[in-house]
């Protein structure tokens, strides 16, 4: 049974919760094939979350994904079931009372089960109670309005602030549209 099957099976939200850990060097393989799985290509049009009409190629690279590892303040968690690896994020303390949320992936056999919120759930508490963040920000492609509005749902709100899709860095994709562009959206943490 693959980790797709294993998924729908077991379902986003049954089987008990997922168990939470941080990532390491070892996990890099598995990190790439969730998270392209999630944004690109044919498999991810099993879920809501791909961006395959957006841009082409991969969304990570195993040198991106060690960099990221690397990179002090910064951990990446993982929602494993029965040890196969579900969903992850990124997760970085900002440094000025902020943290930023990112590279949140679920596999697309196990999208549209309540997964993602119990990760999204997770970061929250990470950053509030482990980090010291007030608030948790994040940045989404423009274009996504259907997951600007599931993370609406969840208190978040656009700031105003965006950033330039990296157009010309392959290690990011093939874009498929010359407007793309990333909006910064916020939430307040804690009482």
């Amino acid at each position: 049974m693959t980790v797709d099957e294993r998924a729908a099976a077991g379902g986003a939200g049954g089987c008990g919760a997922p168990r939470f850990r941080d990532a390491g060097e070892a996990d890099v393989p598995a990190l790439v094939e969730l998270v392209n799985s999630a944004y690109r290509g044919d498999a991810s049009r099993r879920g809501w979350t791909t961006e395959a009409d957006l841009i082409g190629g991969q969304r990570v690279d195993s040198g991106q994904i060690a960099d990221l590892l690397a990179r002090p303040k910064t951990r990446v968690i993982l929602a494993e079931r029965d040890e196969s690896l579900l969903a992850c994020c990124e997760l970085a303390d900002g440094g000025d009372g902020t943290a930023y949320f990112g590279m949140f992936a679920v596999r697309p056999g196990a999208q549209g089960g309540g997964l993602g919120r119990r990760v999204l759930a997770e970061a929250e508490r990470v950053a509030a109670a482990e980090l010291g963040a007030a608030s948790l920000r994040m940045t989404v492609l423009r274009q996504r309005s259907d997951l600007i509005a599931w993370y609406e749902r969840r208190g978040y709100r656009r700031t105003g602030a965006t950033t330039p899709f990296p157009y010309g860095d392959e290690r990011f994709g093939l874009p498929k549209r010359d407007d793309l562009v990333f909006e910064e959206l916020a939430k307040p943490l804690g009482g």
